[in-house]
């Protein structure tokens, strides 16, 4: 083991960062659909033995003493980023006579961009670097504060963190209800990089003991919480979700409007499954109604008609205000509306978290002068909704609506998760086709169910629509390209184990730990030195 280690920290040039890369590229087996968390066991210890040899120019500026760190974390980001996102580029080819002259920048380009998180991680990491276990803390530091920047920086996209690949079944993802990702993310790169230990043997024993509490305690936690009984349900709701499976090519096509519009209706109006009670709320996916309300107010008659007393529809839609279709001054928002068994639009909620590129285009003015142009998701460009708000359901029960990857940022869900009694996501991730996206994006919402502590109810276009538990359980699903409904009847019961504040401060301070103990570890390497 010493003398491997010593080959890899002596590693140089392009040789370091071909193994930082694959490095990198190997831990996103730990990310759904794979589910291998036994791969970061390999690749944080080389990404620790590769910044024990990263280092600079000792009497040079601080930016050449750092710039072999943030080399390796750079090519360890940009290895995890490309393997883990490929698939973004799918997207692209449903329409590729037009838009897939930008595959290599959805390709290449995104990974290029996240990987400099990883970068800033490993310098962190760096200037609290030590020769002991201290620099297993100032890794696990380094990628929690850059894993948080990651939420909201440049709009935000905190896709993958590393924290999934420690909750790969609801088991392990119970403990994220008290620590919030802030804290699982650190905790995880701790326990995952702590095998580099095994090269020199300091603090070996401290760092076994070290790992079996932690992993005692995170799957302990999560056997005792899924086997404590469920609070006493106060309400309940009848659910159908609807995956019509509409093949993107036809989405906006004019000429089959009417016929996935009736795929839709059937869908909606069959008899309900056997053991399964008439819906009370009915869900169909993101931008599901292949027209405007405002041009068919026929279809909302239609949907009036369909639905039986007491019941209600959630759809996503394209929403209109300003004017008709073909006046310049319109806006259009990616919305979710609430119609009654009237054909009444008795609420709307719009995203909020659009895409760049996909829903809009970034500095679009400056942009367009070359030519480039929004890439994805429909015909038009979206605006974003200015807040979200819960929609009241059948039995005072309150759904808060989050449209496609609005779900993965943990903390725009649990801003609002308090006033509500369930989670709903609608989305579209037919673009993506069976890549490993739409798995990890369902993943994603799956732990914001736990991390709150409420059902969550997703209906997908072509999949993954599911019903999920508050403690992550799925109750139901429709797999991938699937066309079909879910009924579901689903207790209300769930409410989050600790405060949305106090998750964040848990996290805050598991952070704040490592990082104490990093720099009191590199203070007394120094000192000895000295």
């Amino acid at each position: 083991m010493e003398r491997l280690t010593g080959r890899i920290i002596l590693l140089w040039g392009w040789r370091r960062a071909l193994v930082a890369f694959l490095a990198g590229a190997l831990a996103v087996l730990g990310q759904a659909p794979y589910d291998f968390f036994a791969a970061c066991f390999v690749s944080f210890p080389l990404l620790v033995w590769l910044l024990d040899g990263a280092t600079g120019e000792a009497s040079g500026s601080l930016f050449r003493r750092l710039r072999p760190a943030f080399a390796v974390g750079w090519w360890f980001g940009f290895g995890y980023f490309l393997a883990g996102l490929w698939w973004i580029g799918s997207a692209l080819l449903v329409e590729a006579d037009s838009f897939a002259w930008a595959l290599p920048f959805a390709v290449v380009g995104i990974p290029f961009m996240l990987a400099f998180f990883y970068g800033f991680a490993a310098i962190v990491a760096r200037l609290l670097w030590s020769n002991d276990i201290g620099r297993i803390a100032a890794l696990a530091f380094g990628f929690g504060l850059a894993e948080w920047l990651r939420d909201f920086l440049f709009t935000g996209f905190p896709w993958n963190a590393v924290g999934y690949a420690a909750m790969p079944v609801p088991l392990l993802m119970q403990s994220v209800s008290v620590t919030g990702m802030i804290g699982m993310n650190a905790l995880a790169v701790f326990v995952f990089a702590l095998p580099a230990l095994l090269a020199a043997r300091r603090h070996l024993r401290l760092g076994a003991a070290l790992f079996v509490v932690l992993v005692a305690a995170h799957v302990g936690f999560g056997y005792i919480r899924l086997a404590a009984p469920e609070p006493p349900a106060s309400r309940s709701l009848d659910v159908r979700i609807v995956q019509p499976a509409v093949d993107l090519s036809e989405k906006w096509d004019a000429s089959v409007r009417d016929r996935i519009f009736a795929v839709l209706m059937g869908l909606s109006g069959k008899a309900p499954d056997p053991g399964h009670q008439k819906p009370q709320l009915i869900l169909w996916p993101e931008t599901s109604v292949p027209f405007l309300f405002t041009e068919r107010p026929d279809a909302l008659t239609a949907l009036g008609d369909m639905l039986g007393p007491g019941q209600m529809l959630i759809a996503g839609v394209v929403r209109e205000e300003g004017g008709s279709a073909a006046n310049a001054d319109s806006r259009y928002y990616n919305s979710v509306v609430a119609i009654d068994d009237k054909g009444e639009i008795t609420d709307a909620v719009d995203k909020v978290q659009l895409v760049p590129f996909g829903e809009y285009l970034p500095f679009a003015d400056l942009l367009q002068r070359f030519g480039i142009e929004q890439l994805v998701a429909g015909p038009m460009s979206f605006a974003a909704g200015n807040e979200r708000h819960a929609i009241t359901l059948p039995d005072g029960i309150r759904a808060l609506p989050f449209i496609c990857y609005e779900v993965i940022f943990p903390d725009l869900v649990a801003v609002d998760a308090a006033s509500a009694q369930l989670i709903v996501n609608v989305t579209n991730d037919a673009w993506f086709g069976d890549t490993p996206g739409p798995y990890q994006h369902f993943r994603q919402a799956q732990i914001r169910a736990v991390e709150n502590g409420l059902p969550l109810v997703r209906a997908a276009n072509n999949g993954i629509s599911a019903v999920v538990d508050p403690r992550g359980r799925i109750v139901d699903a429709l797999a991938i390209d699937a066309r079909g409904a879910i009924d579901a009847h689903i207790p209300i019961s769930g409410q989050a184990l600790i405060s949305p504040g106090q998750r964040r401060i848990n996290g805050m301070l598991i952070m704040l730990l490592f990082a104490v103990g990093a720099a009191l570890l590199n203070v007394r390497q120094r000192l000895r030195v000295n």
